[in-house]
């Protein structure tokens, strides 16, 4: 079996629209998966939290994160 190239994660911050979500699965070859994470602000110190991020091959997450943060910051412009 050849070697499989490896997946890679983008947590997907908390407060991203629903509507984004579906749109970059949609566009992009990535998956939604789980993930828990340490969260690592004021009193929430070492609480874990199950996030959601997209799964895919590392150029295509590269193009994601760049559209992600795109239409974030024209989703925030626009209030």
């Amino acid at each position: 079996m050849p070697d499989e190239e490896p997946l890679y994660d983008i947590i997907i911050p908390p407060g991203v629209p629903l509507k984004l979500i579906i749109e970059i699965s949609k566009k992009f070859d990535v998956t939604v998966v789980e993930r828990k994470e340490k969260i690592k602000f004021a009193n929430m110190e070492g609480d874990e939290r199950e996030l959601l991020a997209f799964r895919g091959k590392l150029e295509v997450m590269q193009n994601v994160e760049t559209y992600m943060r795109e239409q974030l910051n024209a989703f925030v412009a626009e209030k």
